[in-house]
Order: structure tokens, then C-alpha cells, then sequence
């Protein structure tokens, strides 16, 4: 990956998730981390933390909803940009983790799907929330 500088963040196309690679959004992450000089502060047990505390944020959001009231939340057009912001948060912190241990997120992602695949057969996982162990 190329390290970006300040100026390429602007003049970068529009984001959407039907034309994005993974590439090009740990890019994105790497140039405004890089313009920033935020490396030195990037260690795996920082961003690990730091990704531990936005997913704790986005969870703020859905406390005391059941799990249908849940979902009125996060389709609440008041509450959907705060809420969009936290998965954003969770997400570049995913990736500059990511890209600090040099983790292919795709290949990791792959090899996570074969082994949960494994652990939780369609045919006896289908419409259980159960784990593995139990099934």
C-alpha cells in the first residue's frame, strides 16, 4: 500500500459500498492516519482498545431496546447519523488495525467463514442462535 499525503484525501472519489474495495478503504485510513503522523501512537493493544471503546459507543445506543425495538432505533433518521458515525469509527479502527499487524482482512475473513462453516453446519445451525458446542 502506498502511503497518501494530505492532499490526495481530497481529491478522492466518493465512497459507496457496491465500488469500494477493502484496498482502497485501509488506503484511505493509512493516508489520513499518515497525514497526521498517527503511527507512532498505533500500536495493536491502543487500537484494540480504541476499537473495543467505539463498539461500546455504537452499543450505547441500542441499550434497554429489545431486540425488535433495536432495529426502529437504527432506522431512526434523528439517530442514524450518530449511529452511522460509530460503525465508521469501528470499522477504521478494524482497519488501521489491520493495517499497523499487516493483516489481510479478506484472506482473514475467508479463513474465519471455512471454520465457522465447520463449527456450525447448515444443517444443524439453520434458524438456531445456539453455540457450536450445543448444536
Amino acid at each position: 500500500m502506498t502511503r497518501a499525503g494530505p492532499a490526495s484525501l481530497a481529491s478522492m472519489k466518493p465512497m459507496h459500498d457496491a465500488t469500494t474495495t477493502v484496498g482502497e478503504l485501509r488506503e484511505r485510513v493509512m493516508a489520513f492516519v499518515h497525514a497526521r503522523d498517527w503511527e507512532q501512537f498505533h500500536s495493536p493493544k491502543n487500537l484494540s482498545m480504541a476499537l473495543a471503546a467505539e463498539a461500546g459507543e455504537l452499543m450505547e445506543h441500542f441499550l434497554w431496546s429489545g431486540s425488535q425495538a433495536s432495529l426502529g432505533v437504527a432506522r431512526d433518521p434523528q439517530r442514524r447519523p450518530a449511529i452511522e458515525a460509530e460503525i465508521a469509527d469501528v470499522v477504521i479502527y478494524a482497519l488501521e488495525f489491520a493495517n499497523i499487524c499487516g493483516i489481510d482482512l479478506a484472506a482473514a475473513v475467508e479463513a474465519k467463514l471455512a471454520a465457522n462453516a465447520k463449527k456450525y453446519p447448515v444443517e444443524k445451525s439453520r434458524g438456531r442462535a445456539d453455540k457450536y458446542t450445543e448444536l
